[in-house]
């Protein structure tokens, strides 16, 4: 135990060491590779130039996503889905999740009639695999968005706001950001907080695994939370190495793309 209370000595509203690593795969139109502590993601946005048939006629694009662990991100190893013959519903409810929170990122309606697919696998899970893949997806999906500019099959980048996700959780009592593996296991209390720039928040999703979380608890969890989120934004947009004119560009899309979008 820490001299903090915690594993690794960090303070109750501490993120673990976070690194996002872009351009790890040369294939995909944008990738990241997350560290998060002890879990590492890779993430991948991938565009396909069609859309799922309900949205086919519409103009509108579409952001979709997929997760899986290798077989040995975890202290035993475990069989591939493709093995077992169907998506455990874990990974339906978290691929689900970073396909929701992914969609908020964009102007769906300006993306044209084409699917980003978001592709992340766990190579090695220590807790907050969601949260971390969000956040490392939502980088991957930038660069992709950034690709089709560049390649002139966008007039502007849709981009409505990058979006970070991070864990709380109350252990022996005490309310603690960024959970690892051991303290996850213990929870009394489990909550996933997904949030964009303007601070507002996309998912909040809180489980009373062995407790219960009072009115008071979950205001400080939203509190610790977005004290996270702002952090993780940060390296985020550090990671993204954006000229002061590619900032001034992806204010005016944004600007233009909120015109159209009302109108």
């Amino acid at each position: 135990m820490g001299e903090n209370g915690r594993l690794d000595g960090r303070l109750g509203d501490e993120l673990r060491l976070i690194t996002f690593e872009r351009a790890v795969n040369r294939y995909a139109e944008g990738s990241v590779l997350v560290s998060w502590g002890q879990t590492k993601i890779l993430c991948t946005a991938s565009v396909e130039e069609k859309v799922p048939p309900f949205l086919r006629g519409t103009g509108q694009g579409w952001v979709t996503a997929e997760y899986a662990m290798v077989p040995r991100a975890t202290a035993t190893r475990t069989i591939r889905d493709g093995v077992r013959g169907h998506i455990g519903g874990r990974a339906q409810e978290i691929q689900r999740l970073i396909g929701r929170s992914l969609r908020s990122a964009v102007h769906l309606s300006l993306l044209g009639e084409r699917t980003i697919w978001i592709d992340c696998d766990v190579l090695q899970a220590d807790g907050g695999t969601r949260t971390a893949a969000i956040s490392g997806a939502s980088v991957a999906l930038v660069d992709a968005l950034r690709f089709l500019l560049r390649e002139e099959r966008l007039d502007l980048l849709p981009l409505r706001s990058l979006i970070s996700a991070v864990s709380v959780g109350k252990v022996a009592g005490r309310a603690l950001l960024d959970l690892c593996y051991e303290e996850d296991s213990v929870a009394e209390v489990d909550a996933n907080i997904v949030g964009d720039e303007e601070g507002a928040f996309i998912e909040v999703q809180a489980t009373g695994e062995k407790g219960t979380l009072s009115r008071a608890e979950l205001d400080l969890f939203l509190d610790l939370a977005g004290t996270g989120l702002d952090r993780i934004r940060k390296l985020q947009k550090e990671s993204l190495n954006l000229t002061d004119k590619e900032e001034e560009a992806l204010a005016e899309s944004r600007r233009r793309a909120g015109e159209l979008q009302q109108g």
